[in-house]
């Protein structure tokens, strides 16, 4: 086991505040005439404004920049974005609700994103190794004073703000709106942006397609499947208690490729269907979580969700080149405290496995038709955790605006919703496959976990 001492690495990152002084905030609109009017409308599916999906996601670039005033870098990126949003013209919109809770984009005067630029008295050298996300980023992303949680009616869709160190260093700290893209939409917006700020002029490949009807709910609606993922569960175990009572420790764990490659090979089911890394990953951290909380009454039922990329299961019709909409599925994983922490981690992974192959576009459409007959109106944590994957994700591809590719580009703070894992590339540019693990956890639980994520139980 002494191998996995370099295989398996906790992630430190400092505990500090980032001082900030607010220069501007200004609008970006199109450059350009766009396909919509003031007073028009556009149609949001039952996968983009499901409630989920109602959140704004933050995600930090860090530059080191010599040469270039703050002043340049905030022009390229206002002027790259003003292009763009000529095509992507529905990030320059608002969203406000219609009948039954439904939301919609509309489009009116004095819209637009918003763009903020900041400074701090302190480099980049103060914020340590940037490598694994920090909570104490936060102000590196803007947030109205006073904003509420979940806040997206009537909020730019897209929030850039953009600080200089006193190194001459910067970061772009971004918030998009989920409702408008899923995490391959945002690449693909976000590689737009970042091609326009290198040339100069507009990069737009493939063209945007908005298209959000194609995912109607059907007439009559035909929901045929339970969607246990979005099952209302009174939470009798202490799960719950255990990670919101007390203010959870953000974690983080380098996972080389060869660890990976292992956990495979002794969590790889007995038959002929394998599995995939993901597979065998989201089984592993789910059932170390859940030792390591010792979680209690064992008869209780768990669940496992995380979002399945159904564009390659869409058939009838396929999605248009350049979608850019919501296309995620949630996959749930169920089981009894007892079955998971006393089964073998073959059967975990399968449990995995089946989940993430039944998700179908038989089971999109019938999510589709479950939101529209029961829409789920706040988020259930009951049993729940959820793994999201961001290593498929081109993040740091997307990332040169022209002053090279960004030293880190991730979320920074997991702790508002503690029972969620997020799976992250390495960002180093020698990067061999390896990963980082970033997952909330009490501060008396942390090293149980590390040891369970280690294969130190070896069961």
């Amino acid at each position: 086991m002494a191998r996995f001492s370099s295989w398996v690495q906790e992630r430190h990152f400092p505990s500090l505040h980032i001082p900030i002084s607010i220069d501007r905030s200004f609008s970006v609109v199109p450059e350009g005439p766009i396909q919509a009017r003031d007073g028009d409308t556009l149609y949001l599916s039952n996968l983009d404004d499901i409630i989920g999906a109602r959140v704004f996601t933050p995600t930090i670039y860090f530059y080191i920049v010599g040469g270039n005033s703050i002043d340049d870098v905030v022009g390229t990126l206002r002027d790259a974005l003003a292009k763009v949003l000529v095509p992507y013209y529905p990030f320059s919109g608002r969203l406000r609700e219609t009948k039954n809770k439904k939301l919609e984009v509309f489009f009116g005067p004095n819209q637009g994103a918003l763009m903020v630029q900041a400074h701090t008295e302190l480099s980049l050298d103060h914020l340590g190794d940037l490598n694994v996300p920090n909570p104490a980023w936060s102000n590196l992303v803007y947030k109205f004073p006073n904003e509420g949680d979940y806040k997206v009616i009537d909020m730019p869709l897209l929030i850039a703000q953009v600080t200089r160190f006193s190194c001459g260093g910067f970061s772009l700290g971004l918030r998009i709106c989920h409702c408008i893209c899923d995490g391959l939409g945002a690449m693909q917006f976000l590689g737009a942006w970042a091609s326009t700020a290198r040339t100069g002029s507009l990069v737009v490949d493939p063209n945007p397609c908005w298209d959000r009807e194609i995912f109607a709910p059907r007439d009559p609606p035909m929901v045929t499947y339970p969607h246990v993922e979005f099952m209302k569960i009174d939470d009798i175990s202490n799960l719950t208690n255990s990670l919101w009572e007390v203010k959870p420790l953000q974690k983080c764990y380098w996972l080389s490729r060869e660890f990976q490659a292992h956990l495979k090979s002794v969590a790889r089911p007995m038959d002929s269907l394998g599995c995939t890394t993901f597979d065998a990953m989201a089984a592993h951290v789910w059932r170390s979580w859940v030792k390591a909380l010792d979680v209690k009454p064992l008869d209780f039922g768990l669940r496992l969700t995380f979002p399945v990329n159904a564009r390659p299961k869409l058939k009838n019709p396929p999605l248009k080149d350049g979608f850019y909409g919501n296309v995620v599925c949630i996959a749930c994983a169920t089981s009894t405290v007892s079955d998971l922490v006393n089964g073998s981690l073959q059967d975990v992974t399968r449990l995995v496995r089946e989940a993430r192959l039944g998700v179908s576009e038989e089971y999109l459409r019938s999510t589709i038709d479950h939101v529209a007959v029961d829409r789920p109106t706040k988020l259930e944590f009951g049993g729940k955790l959820t793994i999201t994957q961001w290593t498929r994700f081109s993040m740091y591809e997307t990332s040169d605006f022209g002053w090279g590719r960004a030293i880190y580009v991730g979320p920074l703070d997991l702790t508002p919703t503690p029972q969620v894992c997020v799976l992250l590339p390495e960002g180093v540019a020698s990067s061999n496959g390896a990963m980082v693990v970033c997952i909330c956890l009490p501060e008396a639980a942390a090293h149980r976990f590390k040891e369970l994520l280690c294969l130190m139980d070896a069961s």
